[in-house]
């Protein structure tokens, strides 16, 4: 038999400064396509698996004395604003913990594909397209139990903003899916590195995103990188922090050579610059 128990939702809130202190964690951030700090109910010297939206989620220390426990959960672009809740298992059954999604309005980005396949692809290209969704989904939303929490990330590749996140974004003229990474300019061959430690999920040549990478971090926690011009890591292959995994380069449906690096936390994708304490300190932002 399952109960259900609430957390007031005031109690979450005032909690939430309190835990800034204890750890170490991308920037709490509830709106589309960012990161909520849930404090959950629970007293374990162990921590409760946790789901959102069927996707489970990390959970984190919430305080020095062991037993408690904060969900920090991945939003996506799409999600509606307002009440939502996280499933928490335990012995007795699910515990629903609410807690609220704020709005954000982002930009909008217009740009010019001169191979307008990459904007109408024909039959064979969706073929194509539509087997490598798969594998793109499947990476990310691979999930691994580790110990190591992601600390602030150091910058895959130096370079200028050239796309940030969340634009909702019109090729052609023709309205697609907002932009669920941030587009880094850079000279092609310019080093990629690893943003944190982690493990080579999947490589690939796609359609849209060309030679492209996935780092998995570990719980729920994966990275990804396209349009690259080289390669330089293999599946199952373990990378240190600061460790070159390819080069900068215009594979895929690019208007120049940038990095596309996009991060999924609970399979949502959300904003790399809550990785960082501020991001505009390592990145030119486009004038």
């Amino acid at each position: 038999m399952k109960f259900h128990f609430r957390i007031p939702l005031f109690v979450a809130c005032f909690m939430i400064p309190t835990l800034a202190w204890a750890f170490d964690l991308p920037r709490h951030n509830p709106v589309p396509g960012g990161i909520a700090w849930v404090p959950l109910p629970v007293n374990s010297s162990t921590p409760p698996q946790v789901y959102f939206q069927d996707k489970r989620v990390m959970v984190a220390p919430g305080s020095d004395d062991q037993h408690s426990w904060v969900a920090v959960a991945g939003i996506p672009l799409e999600a509606e604003t307002g009440k939502q809740q996280l499933s928490v298992k335990t012995e007795n059954g699910d515990v629903m913990v609410p807690f609220d999604i704020k709005n954000k309005k982002y930009q909008s980005q217009y740009l010019t594909i001169k191979n307008k396949r990459k904007v109408n692809p024909n039959k064979k290209d969706m073929e194509r397209i539509t087997k490598e969704k798969k594998e793109i989904q499947s990476a990310l939303a691979s999930w691994s139990p580790s110990d190591q929490l992601p600390t602030q990330f150091v910058l895959p590749v130096k370079g200028r903003l050239s796309s940030p996140f969340g634009l909702r974004r019109y090729f052609n003229k023709q309205p697609r899916k907002p932009h669920s990474g941030i587009d880094i300019a850079a000279p092609a061959g310019t080093p990629i590195i690893a943003p944190m430690a982690g493990t080579v999920i999947s490589t690939g040549e796609y359609f849209f995103n060309g030679n492209t990478v996935f780092l998995d971090h570990g719980n729920g926690l994966v990275t990804m990188y396209c349009h690259m011009s080289k390669i330089n890591v293999k599946p199952g292959q373990p990378v240190a922090q600061g460790e070159a995994i390819g080069a900068v380069g215009k594979t895929g449906r690019v208007t120049g050579p940038h990095l596309h690096w996009g991060v999924s936390l609970n399979d949502a994708r959300v904003d790399p610059g809550l990785f960082f304490d501020d991001i505009d300190k390592y990145l030119v932002r486009k004038k």
